[in-house]
């Protein structure tokens, strides 16, 4: 076997490992109990995927309702203290009563995502609201 051809092999393993690299995001569940708002989109009560690029700090989010791209929404990377045993969403109650997402963590994980500029200023502080 000549060097070229073995090169080209290597060549063509590195190229399909990189580009299924580039679509293997990061994958999270979200579950919403009740009507949440995230940064001005409605989402109804119900199960949802999360995926992200990036390592942070500042990612881009899309929530997934099965296949379809529901909300597409800038994101804050927050570094938690310990890791939550469950998946949680913590939400805010606005003066009209919605309520509105303001962070996502995932259980296991030691980070969660602020998508609003008050959630991303604030100290996690490890409740449910």
């Amino acid at each position: 076997m000549s060097v070229s051809k073995i090169s080209k092999g290597l060549l063509l393993g590195l190229a399909l490992l990189l580009a299924t690299s580039g679509f293997a995001a990061n994958k999270g569940s979200l579950q919403v109990d009740d009507p949440v708002t995230i940064s001005g989109k409605q989402l109804a009560a119900g199960a949802y995927t999360v995926k992200w690029d990036g390592a942070g700090p500042n990612v881009e989010l899309n929530i997934l309702r099965g296949k379809n791209v529901v909300a597409t929404v800038p994101a804050r990377m927050v570094d938690l203290e310990q890791s939550p045993n469950r998946d949680l969403v913590i939400t805010s109650v606005n003066s009209d009563g919605r309520k509105s997402l303001n962070e996502i963590r995932f259980s296991g994980k030691k980070y969660a995502f602020a998508v609003n500029a008050e959630s991303a200023k604030a100290e996690s502080s490890g409740t449910n609201k």
